[in-house]
């Protein structure tokens, strides 16, 4: 795969990455079946943008935002950040490494210690990695809670005083407390309201840029992903089925799936002039994959090639890859 930037562009590399889950044993007490919740996922991600990956629920895209965090260990595969390999790292230098990659969690109310205030809530990353006295860590959390758009008075208060959107801006504050190089957004707006949401995809933009942020925004919102992703990769049962800029991929779709999932955007029958596509089936499951192409069972252009070779991603035009065997076709 080719990126446009030069190498030393890269900030983030996934080489074959493969995350499974034993689900069943053998009369040896070995595993013999795998739930292959990422399965060989391969791709970039350059300094300063914004990957969108986008997919059905239970696709594996959080699984793969863990997984890069090791918060899950993959079977096998690379992470590369920043020239290092995440998934060899000893404890030590893993700790150090993670300063620079942070997350921000889809639910802003699960994802805050309800007994902890907001400044002991921000400033949690910080005392862990130790290297700040108390005065430089209460002047940096009071500076991230104006950069966020909250007051200094709440610093003092517990998470279930605040609205869905302050409490979600409560968690970037506190991913950026080391400031890192790296976030993984995932579904960060996706349990927020319409209008905050807006909010909220406006302030990770313009943190993006004050502090030079490299973003993996993972959501199944695709109308969310266009709005933000500079690059867009789509996700189907564990797999890479398409990736593009943001422009190509909604513009000029080339794996049916995609088709698929931008058909089902709100009012882009009338924007777009492209008719609904309807899914039948239901989706297979990632312990029992089909043969050949994951999305064949579902695909309504599928022919006796998808069931017998699992397509490659190859790139169809530049810099655009898609997973399917008859892409030039479209």
């Amino acid at each position: 795969m080719s990126d446009a930037n030069p190498a030393g562009d890269v900030l983030l590399e996934l080489c074959n990455l493969r995350t499974w889950y034993p689900a069943g044993r053998g009369v040896l007490g070995r595993n013999t079946e795998w739930v292959k919740a990422v399965d060989d996922v391969s791709f970039t991600i350059r300094r300063g943008e914004t990957f969108g990956l986008v997919g059905e629920s239970g696709c594996g895209k959080t699984t793969l935002g863990r997984s890069i965090l090791r918060l899950e260990r993959p079977q096998s595969g690379q992470v590369i950040f920043d020239g290092e390999d995440v998934l060899s790292l000893p404890p030590s230098r893993l700790k150090q490494v993670r300063r620079n990659m942070q997350a921000i969690f889809q639910d802003p109310y699960g994802s805050l210690d309800p007994r902890m205030k907001v400044r002991d809530l921000i400033a949690e990353g910080l005392v862990v990695q130790g290297e700040m006295r108390r005065d430089e860590r209460d002047a940096r959390v009071a500076e991230l809670v104006d950069v966020v758009g909250l007051r200094r008075e709440h610093l003092d208060r517990y998470p279930h005083e605040f609205s869905g959107g302050q409490r979600q801006r409560i968690g970037i504050a506190r991913a950026l407390a080391l400031r890192p190089k790296f976030v993984l957004a995932d579904e960060p707006v996706s349990a927020l309201d319409l209008s905050v949401q807006s909010q909220v995809l406006n302030l990770l933009s313009d943190l993006q840029v004050e502090f030079g942020l490299t973003y993996l925004f993972i959501a199944h919102d695709l109308s969310v992903v266009e709005y933000i992703s500079d690059r867009v990769g789509v996700m189907y049962l564990g797999r890479i089925v398409e990736l593009a800029s943001a422009e190509a991929l909604y513009d000029d779709p080339r794996m049916p799936y995609t088709q698929a999932l931008l058909s089902a955007i709100p009012g882009s029958e009338q924007a777009t002039g492209r008719k609904r596509i309807i899914l039948g089936g239901d989706v297979p499951s990632p312990l029992n994959p089909p043969s050949g192409c994951p999305f064949r069972t579902r695909c309504w252009l599928a022919r006796d090639v998808c069931r017998d070779v699992v397509p490659p991603l190859r790139e169809v035009k530049t810099d655009h890859f898609a997973a399917c065997h008859f892409a030039d076709e479209f």
